[in-house]
């Protein structure tokens, strides 16, 4: 760029981390308050939910307030699960219940905006999504066709909800390959930014955690391994790492509580988003 260029282009990835993924409002509510918009979104598993509300036109105040009064409210969310319940007393025991059979493509046409729309073409923001192919072994990025699916794809975690077929493979959760898939936006903006939700186990270091916190605690430990090895390789320009350490990965009715204890990403996000665009000018001229 030389001195007289147009604003840097930015792209943002938004990580995967479950209910921690409600601190990604914060970067998005700074975007709006900012008058800017990425020229591409990327998101895995929450990541790709809260990035597609933003890629739909959504400003972060209007994400907020839907997920406070969806997910954040017990009550609401009991009466959107009751709309799933199966017809008939016949259908409900027909497979019985087992742990990691919620369906979360049904979960999620009840729980999303009716502001998203149905396909990746019909975005404002070119968007991408990150979802694992169980027996390709291998991560695939999809930014094109039906929403709902992708959606569900990216977000499908292991022993929480079923896997999704997808373009004839079965898919789950993003995270397990590309937790902050920052490397989907090379290329596309002079910025690029990462949010990484996904944090560590936190307790006491004798501490024996029971069962289903050592589940949650060893996918944090080995999405962690995953995101240093990549920044070995090639770090974004900004990376940020809020503060949800504290909370798990199925803490969605504590929406409130994660916002509160991740507010001060905004202003750490501004802070080096300036510190990014002004480096750049000073080159510029030099």
């Amino acid at each position: 760029m030389d001195a007289h260029s147009a604003s840097p282009t930015i792209a943002v990835a938004f990580g995967g981390g479950g209910a921690r993924g409600f601190a990604h409002i914060h970067v998005i509510e700074a975007f709006d308050e900012l008058g800017i918009k990425p020229v591409m979104i990327s998101g895995s598993s929450i990541g790709s939910i809260m990035g597609v509300g933003m890629a739909a036109g959504m400003s972060g105040q209007d994400i907020r307030e839907f997920v406070l009064s969806t997910v954040g409210n017990k009550r609401e969310v009991m009466n959107r699960l009751w709309s799933l319940r199966p017809s008939t007393i016949q259908e409900m025991v027909a497979n019985g219940f087992r742990v990691g059979q919620f369906n979360l493509e049904r979960i999620l046409k009840a729980f999303m905006p009716d502001t998203v729309p149905e396909t990746f073409e019909e975005l404002e923001i070119p968007f991408s999504v990150s979802a694992t192919d169980y027996y390709g072994q291998s991560e695939q990025a999809i930014s094109s066709g039906e929403l709902n699916r992708a959606l569900a794809a990216s977000a499908a975690i292991p022993a929480v909800f079923m896997p999704v077929r997808l373009n004839g493979r079965v898919m789950i959760d993003g995270g397990i390959f590309n937790p902050v898939p920052f490397d989907h936006l090379a290329g596309k903006a002079d910025i690029i930014i990462g949010i990484d939700v996904v944090g560590g186990p936190e307790g006491e270091d004798q501490q024996i955690p029971n069962r289903i916190d050592s589940l949650f605690g060893a996918s944090q430990l080995m999405m962690q391994s995953i995101i240093s090895e990549k920044l070995k390789m090639h770090a974004p320009d900004i990376l940020l790492r809020p503060n949800v350490g504290r909370f798990k990965v199925l803490d969605f009715l504590r929406a409130a509580e994660v916002l509160e204890a991740s507010a001060a990403v905004k202003d750490e996000f501004k802070r080096a988003l300036d510190a990014q665009i002004a480096f750049r000018a000073k080159v510029a001229i030099e």
